[in-house]
């Protein structure tokens, strides 16, 4: 499964690749991916892990989640199928 994450933005490479190494060292996590244009990470994991522990993980390193957890919400056209 898929989390993402609103935090904010950064343009240090260093600071990504320290990010997403550290998120790999927990039990579950297998992927993840830093858009650093709109300060959204996408980390791929398995149930091992919760949205709360990445979320705490993220604070500890310095991006703590600037936005609640995203929800279904019904598209700009009304419909929520």
């Amino acid at each position: 499964m898929d989390s993402v994450f609103k935090i904010r933005k950064t343009q240090c490479n260093s600071c990504t690749n320290l990010v997403l190494k550290s998120l790999g060292t927990l039990r579950g996590v297998y992927g993840g991916d830093v858009d650093t244009i709109n300060g959204v990470i996408t980390v791929s994991h398995t149930d091992e892990v919760s949205r709360e522990e990445i979320a705490k993980e993220l604070t500890r390193l310095g991006f703590p989640v600037t936005s609640p957890p995203e929800t279904d919400e019904p598209s700009i056209w009304g419909c929520a199928l």
